[in-house]
């Protein structure tokens, strides 16, 4: 049954105070994929980790397959409470009206970000917010095809697993999600179907609510209907969508009459009793190994600070780096931080310049090394030659599995005729890693040219 749910699963008002204002005991833990930085508890922390680490290791089970996650470490800020949430949460969100946000999924060229409350959590089910958010995680590969409702549908249909040592249940139905809709009047497919990011139904609290509450319906309908009936329609609609076909298009050539899908799904929100799934093996963790980290004020000022800047909120995010700065000037998260956001300012010369800071400072930032020698790349400062190629391998023995180190080193190479037999072994391993990537294919084709390899050059194109 789960390898039939893995083939389907292939498929930001002023802000209310300023974000800088604010002291308060943080810790952090760290496990082998996530870091967990907190102004609750150590032990939420742990409780935090450990949760995001069984769900990573639930995922992989199910979708062997799925977007990959070697190599990366997702920062999950936890907040005690929705005063804390809502210095960094995305400003749109703070309108009057708007849907009140529980967590928050941001992937980012600085890094992947979780940001979530702790004051929300259900009783029979404390970590919706860890599985929903980690579900978009996982799903971040078909971000440009997967339509929002199924995306939103998808986590909601996994926020609700229980992960025990012997056993994991999941697709459990939300009696809030049931209840909402059978109060209210469901939005009509062909409208759920197109809801974007702009859309009021994404926004606005009560049609967000109907939103993710019939998001999460239909797919739970979808998936339970392929699973009984063995069918594939949920997989049909999304080799349509990775066909580029229209979302309503896609849905009718999938499901068939949408207005009969509309009187069954209303029917089915009716009924008494939904099914779920079982596995009769759990996974276990020894959450009391995780050490829990004290983190100086600045510290978390400074990752609160890239928070800011993928919530596109950054002149606050400017602001309190000014003030980690003055406070701690060789501060390398802050440093890093600044890189990216003169990067999302367009400001690449003086990127380069705090993430050469942050380099010099020793960062161990993969990332921080990456752009360092890209943006020294892109001003055409190329006056420490040995400085680019020592950051770019630097990048590579820090993340072995990011492919753009080796697709940048290799062009490095290439642009000054040098070292060609290991910048095209370099092109293999950016295109072994990524093989969906046709620049990189490309320009590995561009290194053959310069070798004077047209034959293989050509073969490559083809």
């Amino acid at each position: 049954m789960f390898k039939h749910i893995a083939l389907m699963l292939l498929l930001v008002i002023s802000p209310i105070t300023k974000a800088y204002a604010t002291t308060d005991n943080w810790v952090e833990v760290r496990s082998e994929h996530f870091t967990v930085l907190t102004n609750s508890s150590g032990k939420d922390a742990r409780h935090i980790a450990g949760q995001f680490e069984r769900m990573r290791a639930l995922f992989h089970q199910l979708l062997p397959h799925s977007s990959s996650d070697d190599g990366i470490t997702i920062t999950v800020v936890a907040l005690r409470d929705k005063k804390s949430f809502q210095l960094l949460e995305p400003s749109a969100y703070l309108a009057k009206n708007q849907l009140d946000l529980a967590g928050l999924f941001m992937e980012s060229p600085q890094g992947n970000f979780v940001l979530m409350r702790l004051d929300t959590s259900d009783e029979d089910h404390p970590y919706t917010t860890i599985y929903h958010e980690y579900t978009h995680f996982m799903l971040r590969s078909g971000s440009n095809w997967i339509p929002l409702w199924l995306n939103e549908g998808l986590a909601e249909f996994y926020q609700n697993t229980d992960i025990f040592n012997s056993a994991v249940s999941l697709g459990q139905p939300s009696p809030d999600d049931i209840l909402y809709l059978r109060e209210h009047t469901l939005i009509p497919l062909t409208t759920l179907f197109r809801v974007d990011n702009n859309s009021p139904y994404y926004h606005n609290e009560q049609k967000g609510s109907i939103f993710y509450s019939e998001s999460w319906a239909l797919t739970h309908y979808l998936e339970m209907n392929d699973f009984k009936n063995k069918t594939t329609h949920l997989q049909d609609y999304a080799n349509y969508l990775q066909h580029h076909e229209d979302p309503v298009a896609a849905a009718q050539h999938a499901f068939g009459n949408l207005d009969a899908l509309e009187v069954e799904l209303r029917n089915y929100v009716s009924r008494s009793n939904f099914l779920l799934f079982h596995m009769n093996s759990g996974i276990s963790l020894n959450e009391s190994a995780l050490q829990i980290i004290p983190v100086m004020q600045t510290d978390a000022d400074a990752v609160r600070a890239e928070v800011l800047i993928n919530t596109d909120r950054r002149s606050e995010a400017q602001a309190l780096l000014d003030s980690v700065l003055k406070s701690n000037p060789n501060n390398i998260t802050a440093h890093e931080a600044m890189g990216y956001l003169m990067i999302r300012n367009g400001d690449n010369a003086r990127a380069k310049e705090w993430y050469g800071d942050a380099v010099q400072l020793g960062s161990q930032n993969y990332l921080a090394h990456y752009y360092f020698a890209v943006m020294s790349i892109q001003t055409n400062d190329e006056s420490n030659p040995d400085a680019i190629e020592s950051s770019l391998r630097a990048a590579i023995k820090l993340n072995p599995n990011f492919a753009p180190s080796y697709d940048a080193l290799a062009g490095f190479y290439a642009s000054r005729h040098e070292k060609l037999d290991e910048a095209h072994m370099l092109n293999v391993s950016a295109v072994s890693l990524d093989p969906e990537n046709v620049r990189y294919r490309m320009n590995a084709a561009e290194v053959l040219v310069v070798q004077q390899r047209f034959t293989d050059a050509l073969s490559v194109l083809k």
